[in-house]
């Protein structure tokens, strides 16, 4: 009996140190190697400050900037620790007043957008913290940024076709747009709106 336990102990300590161990280490290494920019989170800077990650949503509320798709993770929406979707179903009357609400907040804050509002805009994705919008969602926007910030409408279409991404591979999920990505584009080319 001891000496199966001594081969057990042995077996259990060299699956600790190759897959504990060697294996996640070796992993991290070969990302470092391969891809460093994906493994360090693809953190974003403006002036040598980490402002966000590209894969992470955030909030941003200014008129001056385009608004995410809302966020169901943590108790405010986009907080990174707390990633998750609402879980509420098409049957929620939770989900329908919270829709609703903004639905109409947008139409409020978006006076000059013209057509219904695109669901992407008044939906959460499964993680809540998707930083992506569709190419509707942000052309929905655009009269809102353009009169906060005071620069034609085109402008703003020039630097969405630039920021624009495909589908993945060509061929997986829809044209989108990273909000991140565009406000910053925003804010280097026209400056920071005030408010």
């Amino acid at each position: 009996m001891l000496k199966q336990f001594a081969v057990a102990l042995r077996m259990t300590l060299a699956t600790f140190v190759l897959t504990g161990l060697v294996y996640p280490l070796g992993v991290t290494r070969l990302a470092q190697i391969l891809l460093p920019w994906r493994a360090n989170g693809s953190l974003l800077d403006r002036d040598g400050r980490v402002i966000g990650s590209e894969l992470i949503g955030q909030s941003f509320r200014n008129p001056g900037y385009f608004q995410p798709r809302p966020s169901a993770a943590g108790a405010d929406g986009y907080d990174a620790a707390a990633s998750s979707g609402s879980n509420l179903g098409p049957t929620s009357r939770r989900l329908r007043d919270r829709v609703a609400a903004d639905v109409e907040r947008l139409r409020a804050g978006n006076p000059g957008a013209s057509g219904p509002v695109p669901a992407d805009l008044v939906t959460t994705s499964g993680s809540g913290l998707d930083p992506h919008l569709s190419l509707e969602g942000v052309r929905w926007q655009i009269p809102r940024v353009a009169a906060a910030r005071g620069v034609p409408a085109e402008d703003l279409e020039e630097l969405l076709s630039r920021r624009l991404e495909g589908r993945t591979f060509g061929l997986l999920g829809e044209p989108r747009v990273n909000v991140l990505r565009l406000n910053l584009d925003l804010d280097q080319r026209f400056g920071r709106p005030g408010g």
